[in-house]
């Protein structure tokens, strides 16, 4: 992502921005390049200066860039809007940066958070976002019990998958020590340029996300590590619960 990749993302935290971008995203290869302020504000249904203001900032952090386009005969040319080259390259620009909208919008209730509470309140950290997150998006049973057999331990961690891949990750399961630990290889990360930039952020986010989700599927005695660009597209999470397995009866001789 160009420029300051988290202020990128924490100015596509707003709703508006981002339907800026979508729209921009859209644009036909074909069709004449980039949109005027005024094009844009009919698309998205908001007055122009309101559009212009939003415009600029996204410039500013190197999401979208200005130029100027010449219409047919002798007037003015227009200064129109598209989205940088590269800008949106770790999110799908054509998916209205489902993926990036998740980040930025937890990292705007930190920077939030941080603010408001000042120097001697306390201010919500990375690991207590992620985990907030998933208190309120994933669902679990209530009162779920701990899983007491390793495959109840591997059905809690299915889901758990499934939670990563909402975020955009392409996760392979790995289990070891009689089930008990699980690597989960998080490939294609789609916030690489901005968890390089701000790692300590974006991964205790991602740490927070795990452990939060693992607790709301009745998992909360785990631990969770995350071991970062173990190659340049690829981090690892190591997970591993306290809770014992149940021993499994033996037989009975025949």
């Amino acid at each position: 992502m160009a420029g300051d990749t988290l202020q990128a993302a924490v100015l596509l935290a707003s709703p508006v921005r981002r339907r800026l971008v979508t729209a921009l995203a859209h644009v036909d290869a074909g069709a004449r390049p980039g949109r005027t302020a005024a094009e844009l504000a009919g698309t998205v249904g908001l007055h122009v200066t309101t559009v212009r203001f939003h415009l600029d900032q996204l410039v500013a952090a190197g999401l979208v860039e200005s130029g100027l386009r010449r219409e047919g005969g002798a007037g003015r040319p227009r200064k129109v809007y598209s989205v940088a080259p590269g800008s949106l390259d770790d999110v799908d620009a054509r998916g209205e940066v489902d993926h990036l909208r998740l980040l930025s919008g937890l990292l705007a209730s930190i920077l939030t958070s941080t603010l408001t509470e000042g120097v001697s309140g306390h201010a919500m950290t990375p690991t207590e976002a992620g985990h907030r997150w998933a208190v309120e998006h994933v669902s679990g049973r209530e009162g779920s019990p701990p899983a007491d057999t390793p495959g109840r331990w591997l059905g809690k961690l299915a889901q758990m998958v499934d939670v990563l891949q909402e975020w955009g990750y392409t996760p392979e399961l790995r289990t070891s020590d009689g089930g008990r630990v699980a690597e989960v290889t998080l490939a294609h990360c789609p916030f690489r340029d901005l968890a390089r930039a701000h790692p300590t952020v974006v991964c205790a986010i991602h740490r927070g996300l795990i452990a939060g989700s693992l607790a709301q599927l009745g998992e909360p005695a785990t631990r969770v590590s995350l071991e970062p660009f173990v190659d340049d597209t690829t981090c690892v999470a190591h997970i591993s619960t306290t809770t014992p397995f149940r021993t499994a009866a033996p037989k009975e001789s025949p």
